[in-house]
């Protein structure tokens, strides 16, 4: 049996950060990472689509806008430490028409709010940047970038490695939990670990873990299979970085937008659909269990009920390349079908309340010696050092 300080559920970058920063400022103290997969970062972190997020979107004072505001910083600074590459390239938000224009300006309001360097631009400045874009008018975010989050979580596993106290443990899949004499037992796959506190970081499967520590989760995940396109690199000179939609206020989602990633290939998406598994990247990948888990959840029924027409049309563009391109085209009309080849697919762990409401901020539900990460959404892979710090921060409390 392995014995620790904190044992970490979940090998993503959330997890891996909450580790490093434990050994940053409890430098005494251990932890163990159980992973269920044979390596790290191998579900919604390693389908990140590298961006740097500024918080452009986000409420101020939400824990999304401090996290991603302060987690930003953290990660450039990680990143020029460690040597990984990085790439503060800027995006446009960009109004095809003038009734987008209302919403633009209040997106350019809320970065000003959240402290973010941004700034309107019109048409020609827009065509300087991206010469192939489409719109009226943007706001032009200077401070938004890109990075390899898979890097960053290989270098985040090397340093916490180096402490000989730190465990982290693969195939260790973790199938019960209970209380001995003060002390948190773990079951897994790999052996049984024990540890004074537990900190659940399992992501896509968060509520589960959850009801494992012994609370009723308040949300319950629903997978949403993000779908891409690439660029072919003859196409690349359509899109010099990161071009973005104004986003629908009534949908949650952001839309489809063109993302040049750090290796200079551009992806374009998301659409997003329910996936059949939990892990489903494939489209026709079916678990029965999490499909029917998924559409007997009467949060998600009533989810579905208020937004059928809009799921319907991300369900058409699933299935008819055309309808995609034409969603794109929208953005850079120069883009055609044969400009694009199929890219890896992205689950997305959407919480959802009882309610039928997409929970859109950082869920945490804590119990004495547990401390239940619900909902870490995007910018969750930008802010991760600082969740990192924060749930740290919880955790000092109970030393």
């Amino acid at each position: 049996m392995h014995k620790t300080d904190v044992a970490i559920i979940g090998g993503g970058i959330v997890g891996l950060a909450t580790a490093y920063q434990l050994m940053q400022r409890f430098p005494k103290l251990s932890s163990v990472i159980l992973e269920k997969e044979i390596g790290p970062a191998l579900h919604q972190t390693g389908h990140n689509s590298g961006v740097l997020h500024s918080g452009i979107y986000y409420k101020p004072g939400s824990l999304k806008a401090i996290n991603c505001r302060e987690g930003k910083k953290a990660m450039e600074a990680f990143c020029s430490k460690e040597g990984i590459d990085y790439d503060i390239c800027g995006k446009v938000i960009v109004a095809i028409t003038e009734s987008e224009l209302p919403a633009l300006e209040n997106i350019f309001k809320r970065g000003q709010n959240n402290g973010i360097k941004c700034e309107v631009i019109d048409r020609e400045r827009l065509h300087e940047l991206e010469p192939h874009a489409a719109g009226i008018k943007a706001v032009h975010v200077k401070e938004a970038g890109i990075v390899n989050y898979k890097q960053v979580c290989h270098r985040l596993v090397e340093l916490i490695s180096e402490k000989d106290e730190n465990k982290i443990l693969y195939s260790a899949k973790v199938l019960a939990m209970h209380r001995d004499n003060g002390r948190v037992i773990l079951n897994s796959k790999a052996g049984d670990v024990e540890a004074r506190f537990v900190v659940n970081c399992a992501g896509l499967h968060s509520d589960r873990v959850t009801g494992l520590s012994g609370q009723k989760p308040e949300v319950k995940i629903i997978p949403f299979r993000g779908e891409y396109y690439e660029l072919k690199p003859s196409a690349h000179n359509l899109c010099r970085n990161l071009v973005y939609p104004v986003p629908d206020p009534s949908f949650p989602f952001l839309g489809v937008h063109f993302t040049r990633m750090i290796d200079g290939s551009v992806e374009c998406g998301p659409n997003a659909v329910l996936a059949f598994s939990r892990e489903g990247y494939k489209k026709y990948q079916v678990n029965v269990a999490d499909l029917f888990e998924s559409l007997t959840y009467p949060g998600f029924i009533k989810l579905s009920v208020k937004y059928w027409r809009i799921g319907a049309g991300e369900m058409w563009r699933s299935v008819s390349k055309a309808a995609f391109v034409k969603a794109l085209q929208r953005l850079i009309p120069q883009i055609e079908s044969a400009d694009l080849i199929t890219a890896p697919a992205g689950i997305r762990a959407q919480a959802i309340s009882p309610k039928g409401m997409m929970v859109d901020d950082f869920l945490i539900q804590e119990t004495e010696y547990v401390v239940n990460v619900c909902n870490a959404p995007s910018p969750a892979a930008t802010a991760s050092l600082n969740i990192g710090k924060h749930i740290v921060e919880l955790l000092s409390k109970r030393f």
